[in-house]
């Protein structure tokens, strides 16, 4: 009795992560500005690992109602900047829905002086605001807001401080 060859499976494609550096170089579709996430930023002290954070904080203007969303986000820090990809929504294990947006927080050691902070989505449009950082007077300034110039750059962020939510050792 002759041995059957089992027919291989055709083998799929994984789809390619697109680099940071290839996504600052698109050019977004023409669409009009909305904006759809807020950048907040603030000093938190953290008493489980005893350290002192600046956290950028993601979050969507839009709330969800069904399900509790966190953005998933690809982080790069520069000499004095900080680039924010947003990859997109991912599910959070929560038995008490209510309504919020979904929601991230961005933990950095050491920031002091100025940092650009640009916040990139995925079709390329980009929102840049300058920040000075300085723990010793524990306060945080927002210097500039800027639209790179881009082909069909658009809004689609508001940069705040988020003063009442500082808190230090």
């Amino acid at each position: 009795m002759p041995l059957h060859k089992l027919e291989e499976m055709p083998k799929v494609s994984k789809p390619r992560k697109k680099t940071l550096a290839r996504i600052k170089q698109s050019s977004p579709q023409k669409k009009e500005s909305l904006v759809e996430y807020i950048v907040n930023v603030f000093f938190k002290y953290d008493p489980a690992l005893k350290k002192q954070f600046s956290v950028i904080s993601l979050s969507t203007v839009k709330l969800f109602t069904s399900l509790s969303y966190e953005i998933s986000a690809d982080v790069q820090k520069g000499k004095n900047s900080i680039d924010i990809s947003i990859l997109g929504l991912n599910t959070r294990q929560s038995y008490y829905v209510s309504p919020n947006p979904a929601t991230t927080e961005l933990l950095f050691e050491n920031l002091f002086g100025k940092y650009t902070v640009n916040v990139i989505k995925q079709d390329g449009s980009i929102n840049s605001a300058m920040f000075d950082f300085n723990i010793y007077k524990k306060e945080i300034k927002l210097s500039e807001i800027s639209l790179p110039k881009k082909k069909n750059n658009r809004i689609f962020t508001r940069f705040d401080i988020a003063t009442e939510s500082f808190s230090f050792k």
